[in-house]
């Protein structure tokens, strides 16, 4: 079975001199693939210095983290594009977060709408960061219908109606399913049950979000068949299926 982990941070500090342990133990389950999502500036030299070490398995995204937007975005969206050749397969970690970030939200919804410009100019899928902006994120989505647009919702915790009401937009979209989905009190656990499987990924964000039966310790990659078999059962469909269904998903939207 082959599976893709369609959301990490491998070059995030908690993987510090064990990065290379950390991709072979997800080789070794089956994950051949890992997106790494882009945050800023100040994150992206070392991004892309474990992407060249590890050709191929590692691929990189580009963007601007909705919680790194401050009086100064702009400039951080200049400097994306000295970065666009370097075999991007999607425009993110992208989006709106008022849980932290209340304080720009004006300029987190600005940051957002042009990075969705420059998605559709590039012709890059976006992978979105939402998290208690549902309605503000909406509203941007209806005002750029008028843009090839194509992504996934990443860390997907919302209903199965949220879900089609982004459908309901048009557009090319998935969700991206991690941990959370194991979580005893996480609804997404149920609702996954209404979700087609050929717009489901599975993803870790790793380090965080670890799915049981390690809840509580550093998330890795190799986790993914974990939830996958969650998926799976919930589904009552095999983890083949799942594997089979969500790999091509993977593939298609990011063109890898």
């Amino acid at each position: 079975m082959e599976f893709i982990d369609t959301h990490t941070h491998t070059y995030d500090e908690a993987f510090d001199g064990c990065e290379d342990e950390i991709i072979a133990r997800a080789l070794a389950a089956g994950v051949s693939v890992q997106l790494q999502a882009d945050v800023d500036s100040r994150e992206r030299e070392r991004m892309f210095a474990l992407v060249e070490r590890h050709p191929g398995v590692l691929r990189p995204m580009l963007g601007l983290y909705p919680g790194s937007v401050d009086k100064d975005w702009r400039r951080e969206i200049d400097a994306l594009e000295a970065w666009r050749g370097r075999g991007i397969v999607a425009v993110g970690e992208i989006g709106l977060d008022y849980h932290y970030g209340a304080d720009t939200k004006e300029e987190q919804k600005e940051a957002f709408r042009v990075q969705l410009e420059l998605a559709a100019a590039w012709d890059l899928p976006v992978n979105i960061h939402l998290r208690e902006a549902t309605e503000d994120f909406f509203a941007i989505l209806r005002d750029c219908r008028h843009l090839p647009l194509r992504g996934n919702l990443h860390a997907f915790s919302g209903s199965a109606e949220t879900f089609d009401r982004l459908r309901r937009l048009g557009g090319d979209w998935y969700v991206g399913i991690g941990g959370v989905v194991t979580f005893k009190k996480a609804s997404i656990g149920e609702d996954i049950k209404r979700i087609p499987l050929d717009r489901i990924l599975l993803e870790t964000d790793a380090p965080y979000l670890t799915p049981v039966p390690h809840r509580g310790e550093r998330n890795e990659s190799a986790y993914i068949p974990l939830i996958a078999a969650f998926v799976a059962r919930q589904k009552g469909i095999s983890l083949e299926e799942v594997a089979a269904a969500t790999t091509a998903n993977a593939k298609r939207l990011f063109s890898i």
